[in-house]
């Protein structure tokens, strides 16, 4: 471990209450709005055919997306099948198996495997059984890492699961765990439709722990219904107390246009939009007392975990499944609506149940659209990457990889910077941008400078700061 000193984050309401705006989250940049129908199977299959012509390959990350649940959480934005009809399951998994067996054909020779998720939906909604037989069956295509190299997790929801379920599915091959809370007080959880013990949750967390899961993290919502200072300091008392290794505290982005389960929130329980502030302040405040570093975009981690680890070496990297400590890695996703980034592309599988077996059934894989990325998305990309992921970005090392003058290629965006660096967001150095712990938190907005479609769109008349105001969240 190197004495760069760990990162820190200043929480400044008035320069987020005036910043805040629609932006993305940068899963992926370009972002998945700007995917296209044109891009298809036989795309897909041309940008995997040149990354054999490459040599030697690098490990895969894939995911896995069970999209199941028994109950709907009514803020849920997730793409999702609510269902207690189990044999709904048995049949997608039939067509998974078939997703995964072209896959492994095409990524034979070339298929180290080094990052594993599994999200949902819910992943537990699966069996045992059911779990056991999809995990032998990727082994069967796909060459893992050995536990101690690879990165196995699991998203779960502590209402499916028991101690033995916990064990069992780390004798299965998972080595990370996160599990939903949002939150322990009842009132909210029933104004959610998320009934959930903290009993129940806390059993689950120490179940992990005596398992040996290597990691484990919990996830929370700020800006619920019903929720109040009151109570979001008592379920920061209940999570400091259970002493998770990574906790991801999420804005609740209120979007019914969208997403229809969240037509059953009653909008006059939501919280103000200063009371949301006041409770991400106090959160922030609980957590970096507490000792976890902030990790950036949400995200915060014990100063040991992997996470933490690897931003101080400048090794993290972030991809749909969030901060990881594979960089760079193709990763291949299997399931409905999942998202697989290949050589420079991203390919969508279809994001109803119906067109992805349909699409199966064709004898090909489920591939709905895509984007094939140009150099200057690539080079972009890159830029986003280091910032999200490090909070700063060396000039001279990306002129080495890029055949670019940093300052003439990106004129335009470093006159947009020097305005955040009035504002105390970050400094601007001969060979260096770096974010100042004031701009961490405003990091989306910080990126979108060097989003060129975004440009794009606002050259088109779009009014600034309404940049896609019904397609993307509030970066704050």
């Amino acid at each position: 471990m190197n004495s760069i000193a760990e990162p820190t984050v200043q929480f400044d309401a008035g320069l987020i209450s005036r910043m805040s705006t629609s932006g993305p989250r940068y899963t992926s940049y370009p972002t998945a709005d700007r995917f296209k129908p044109d891009f298809s199977y036989s795309s897909f299959l041309e940008a995997q055919a040149n990354l054999r012509l490459r040599g030697k390959p690098a490990p895969l990350s894939l995911y896995v997306h069970i999209p199941f649940c028994n109950v709907v959480c009514y803020y849920c934005a997730c793409n999702k099948v609510v269902t207690k009809d189990r044999s709904k399951a048995a049949t997608y998994l039939g067509y998974l198996k078939q997703e995964i067996d072209m896959q492994g054909k095409l990524f034979a020779g070339m298929n180290r495997v080094e990052q594993l998720h599994f999200g949902g939906g819910t992943p537990t909604y699966l069996d045992d059984d059911q779990m056991g037989e999809l995990l032998a069956y990727l082994r069967k295509h796909f060459d893992f890492a050995p536990d101690d190299e690879g990165e196995y997790s699991i998203e779960i929801d502590p209402r499916t699961v028991d101690a033995a379920r916990i064990h069992t599915l780390r004798k299965q091959g998972f080595n990370r765990v996160s599990m939903g809370v949002q939150d322990f007080d009842p009132a909210v959880q029933k104004a959610v439709n998320r009934i959930q013990p903290a009993e129940e949750t806390l059993a689950v967390i120490q179940a992990a722990r005596d398992a040996g899961f290597r990691s484990i993290s919990v996830d929370l919502i700020y800006g619920l219904p019903k929720q109040s200072m009151t109570t979001m300091q008592a379920t920061m008392d209940k999570v400091i107390e259970a002493d998770p290794d990574r906790i991801a505290l999420y804005n609740y982005a209120h979007m019914p246009h969208l997403f229809k389960p969240q037509r059953r929130i009653a909008e006059d329980e939501l919280p103000t939009p200063a009371v949301k502030l006041d409770m991400l302040a106090l959160c922030i405040d609980r957590l970096t007392k507490a000792g976890y570093v902030y990790i950036g975009m949400d995200h915060f981690a014990k100063p040991d975990d992997d996470l933490a680890v690897a931003q101080r070496q400048g090794r993290l990297h972030r991809n749909f499944q969030g901060y990881s400590t594979h960089a760079e890695t193709d990763l291949v996703a299997l399931g409905v609506s999942a998202i697989s980034s290949v050589n420079g592309t991203y390919s969508q599988n279809e994001k109803t149940l119906d067109e992805y077996y349909a699409r199966l059934d064709e004898g090909r894989l489920p591939i709905a659209r895509g984007y094939a990325m140009d150099n200057d998305d690539l080079l972009r990309r890159m830029v986003i990457q280091r910032l999200m992921c490090n909070f700063e970005l060396s000039i001279s090392a990306l002129e080495l990889g890029y055949p670019i003058r940093f300052k003439q290629y990106f004129a335009r965006e470093l006159e947009k910077l020097r305005e955040f660096e009035a504002d105390g967001l970050l400094s601007m150095e001969d060979d260096w941008i770096s974010v100042t712990p004031k701009g961490r938190l405003l990091i989306r907005n910080i990126c979108m400078v060097f989003d060129r479609h975004l440009s794009a769109d606002r050259a088109a008349g779009t009014a600034p700061g309404q940049v896609h105001p019904l397609r993307f969240s509030r970066t704050i």
